[in-house]
């Protein structure tokens, strides 16, 4: 099996941490702040997605077939995940609670759902990290 590429994930991660650190730099009624605000949630939206990408590539060598790996939905890839200790319980849980505030972001976009997404940042950009050690660990 060939290697899983995490190279646009690490890049996602890296300008979100980017974003967020900026962040904290302005107050919330400066212009900058909405940029690296909006930056940073939709980084956050795209690393969701990327990471359930990639964590079902890695899935597929605990299944008998693809199709079976092919019916799981997000929430499902990660606790599978969970099943196969590529992930701990309490990962799984963030992870899935990371998916729920991004559902909610995504049909509201007031500034106390950003705003609650960016305290969840710190621990976010940690759990990517190690997501992408699990994956780049992978071997098939």
């Amino acid at each position: 099996m060939q290697k899983i590429d995490t190279t646009y994930l690490k890049k996602c991660n890296l300008a979100l941490t980017r974003a967020s650190s900026e962040l904290k730099k302005y107050n919330e009624d400066d212009f900058m702040y909405e940029m690296y605000r909006s930056a940073t949630i939709k980084e956050f939206e795209v690393i969701l997605e990327q990471s359930g990408k990639l964590l079902k590539k890695v899935l597929r060598a605990y299944f008998h077939s693809n199709k079976e790996v092919d019916k799981l939905f997000f929430k499902d890839i990660f606790r599978q995940a969970g099943v196969h200790s590529l992930l701990t319980i309490d990962e799984v849980e963030r992870w899935l609670q990371y998916r729920d505030n991004r559902n909610s972001t995504a049909h509201d976009y007031g500034v106390d759902l950003a705003n609650e997404t960016l305290v969840l940042m710190k621990q976010f950009i940690i759990d990517v990290d190690k997501l992408i050690k699990v994956i780049d660990a992978f071997e098939g």
